[in-house]
């Protein structure tokens, strides 16, 4: 079943220009009304350029391999690297559960409900979907304002939730916590750990069910070791061990309930 989610993100956006518009005073006050904030993160948007490829490719993968899983992983360039860095580790984890990739290297939450709108979800029957995007929208624009707010990228990745929740009903989610990023403190590493705080609250015990294990990836010093992330972004395959190891536990405990 697909949901048209870009005509109900317009419809809001649209509401949302006319009050901001209602609420001004009238013409001739000399009253400027404040610029529209709109969350582009909200608003479904394929990728361009050769990244293409990769997002055909996950999307082929939904309808060539419909069916049951154990595991489905939503996300971006960390998770697309299961098959990468991570190799290895996918591998050992492939002989514990039936698994799907859907990472896609660059993605923003609005690129991930895009994909949905594709049919990425459709007949797939998955137990646990592990859920971690976000990292992309926390990015600066060239002129060194933030391309997107705080409140922008936690309503993008809980609008995710949201629709893994209609569209797989069934599924449990095991939202993860941002990972850090920045090879020492920086607001942006700030930021992603204030958002994280909030999606912690997504978690109801029942459904969607959050884990953050980003503090073994910092050392005592608050740096993060070229050992488990050479670029202080993207795991090797000893941080893709530490992911591993680390939901591993309530992996069990959902897939067993």
């Amino acid at each position: 079943m697909k949901f048209n989610t870009t005509l109900f993100t317009l419809a809001a956006v649209a509401a949302l220009q006319f009050s901001t518009i209602a609420q001004t005073n009238a013409p001739g006050t000399g009253v400027v009304a404040p610029a529209v904030h709109i969350n582009t993160g909200l608003i479904p948007v394929p990728r361009t350029g050769p990244i293409t490829n990769r997002q055909s490719l996950v999307l082929q993968r939904a309808k060539d391999a419909p069916g049951d899983y154990d595991i489905e992983f939503i996300g971006d360039s960390i998770t697309q690297g299961w098959e990468g860095k991570g190799a290895n580790v996918w591998k050992e984890l492939g002989t514990k559960y039936k698994i799907i990739n859907f990472g896609v290297s660059g993605d923003r939450t609005e690129h991930v409900l895009w994909r949905f709108e594709q049919g990425q979800l459709d007949g797939i029957k998955a137990k646990v979907a592990v859920v971690m995007i976000g990292t992309n929208n926390s990015g600066k624009n060239k002129d060194g304002t933030d391309s997107y707010t705080d409140a922008d990228i936690l309503e993008g990745v809980t609008a995710i939730v949201n629709q893994i929740r209609v569209r797989q009903p069934d599924t449990k989610i095991l939202l993860l916590g941002i990972f850090p990023r920045a090879k020492t403190f920086s607001p942006q590493r700030g930021r992603l750990l204030e958002i994280n705080q909030a999606l912690a609250r997504l978690d109801d015990g029942q459904h969607i069910f959050y884990l953050d294990f980003g503090s073994q990836y910092i050392e005592k010093d608050g740096s993060i070791s070229k050992d488990i992330m050479p670029d202080a972004l993207h795991p090797n395959e000893t941080g893709y061990k530490i992911w591993a190891s680390a939901m591993e536990p309530k992996l069990k405990e959902l897939l067993s309930n």
